[in-house]
């Protein structure tokens, strides 16, 4: 289902290689670091940074005995380096290595979904922009309410989309920090220093305090900013969905000359990604629940949250890049069809001007229950008589004793629901 097409550069961010390359990386300037303070002797120092490198296979073979990730790791070092790999991991406990590096690659996966989510806004200004006065109902309940734009529509998930991007900026903010504080947080046998070069070096901020761990709820917060922008993205999907129905037919989903759309109808043309989309959100809110499982540990560590980050840390931003490609994708390609726009602004026969019928009544001098009386009546007596609104409320001798037909036909202009479209285009800055 998720094709190969761009999800290398996420799929770089997770190999096993790159997760190596981190770790190493901590190693050595942590190696680096120890030098400054005349722990480690600098021939010391230049053999582990000339001869240090890892093989992933050996890795595995050695955990084969160990059932220990990281003394593997360590021990395939040092089978490279040498008497001077004695100095590898000096004071350090696996968790230095794995939350850093772990922060390491959580900071690039996120640079990616940053870049797909300012692509994505790109597409919805565009749609913006090209339907800012195209009008169509609005609809409340499922039901025609008042006239909007199809513009104002694309605005909306517009300005969404860049409270997502903050979210995910902040959400980078917030897990771009590392720790190198020893076995429960106390630097008792590495010093403060270290893990302020290391951060340094890597980009990352020191955690200010730790145990053994980063606290989970930098991942928690994380997850949930990821799937915040999941769950916008099934609501975008949601609606142009709904909009597609036969019923309505205002939007398409686009459909390539040689798909098909049903095994058995060979008519139907089903808004099948943006179903795909829908369904996907649903595991990336199951993975934000799991890191907010994952923020309770005993005392100052236990290891039942690292099996579970193996899995939704990954999955959730390979699915968000690959749901972000998707729906821009979707959204540049996007059948828009203003006749069927302007077709179902006239199936209510005019009742979608209702509330400025009562609001010039009240003007004129009736009480709001007065007015609203009458226009729910002339409504009512219009579905009965197969007549339009705007005739039923001629018809109705309550309106003509405080409306003429002129005042009651300009209760009918369109222009009256959109003449503040340009303003708030301009709050939104499109």
């Amino acid at each position: 289902m998720i094709e190969r097409y761009t999800l290398s550069k996420m799929a770089r961010v997770w190999s096993e290689e790159n997760k190596f390359d981190k770790m190493l990386r901590i190693e050595i300037l942590s190696c680096e670091a120890l030098a400054k303070l005349k722990i480690i002797p600098k021939e010391d120092l230049f053999r582990i940074k000339k001869k240090a490198k890892f093989d992933i296979a050996r890795i595995k073979k050695i955990e084969e005995k160990t059932n220990h990730d990281i003394v593997s790791f360590v021990t395939n070092l040092s089978e490279y380096i040498g008497d001077s790999a004695k100095y590898v991991h000096f004071g350090l406990t696996s968790s230095d290595v794995v939350d850093t590096a772990m922060s390491c690659m959580m900071t690039e996966a996120m640079d990616i979904l940053i870049n797909d989510t300012k692509t994505l806004l790109g597409a919805f200004r565009l749609k913006a922009k090209k339907y800012k006065n195209t009008v169509m109902i609005g609809r409340s309940h499922g039901v025609h309410a008042e006239p909007i734009t199809f513009g104002l529509k694309c605005a909306l998930f517009y300005e969404e989309t860049k409270r997502n991007l903050d979210r995910l900026k902040k959400a980078r903010e917030t897990i771009a920090h590392g720790k190198i504080s020893g076995s429960v947080g106390t630097y008792a046998n590495v010093d403060p220093f270290v893990e302020e070069y290391v951060c340094r070096k890597l980009g990352l901020k020191p955690a200010k305090v730790s145990s053994q761990i980063l606290q989970r709820d930098r991942h928690a917060e994380y997850l949930n900013a990821i799937a915040i922008a999941g769950t916008s993205l099934e609501k975008f999907s949601t609606e142009f969905r709904a909009l597609q129905r036969t019923e309505i037919g205002e939007v398409e989903e686009y459909f390539a000359p040689t798909q098909k759309g049903s095994s058995s109808m060979p008519h139907k043309k089903n808004p099948i990604m943006f179903e795909r989309i829908c369904g996907l959100a649903r595991i990336l809110r199951g993975n934000a629940t799991a890191s907010m499982e994952n923020m309770p540990l005993w005392h100052e560590r236990d290891i039942s949250h690292s099996s579970v980050e193996r899995v939704i840390v990954p999955d959730s931003t390979i699915l968000l890049d690959y749901m972000l490609t998707k729906i821009t994708n979707l959204v540049n390609k996007l059948v828009v069809n203003e006749e069927r726009m302007t077709e179902n602004l006239g199936k209510s026969k005019g009742i979608i001007f209702s509330q400025r019928v009562l609001l010039e009544l009240i003007k004129r001098g009736l009480t709001r229950l007065e007015a609203y009386d009458i226009v729910q009546d002339a409504s009512l007596n219009m579905r009965t008589e197969d007549i339009g609104f705007e005739e039923a409320l001629k018809k109705n001798k309550k309106v003509r004793n405080v409306m003429g037909p002129a005042a009651i036909e300009e209760c009918f202009d369109l222009a009256y629901h959109t003449k503040f479209v340009d303003k708030i285009f301009k709050k939104v800055g499109i």
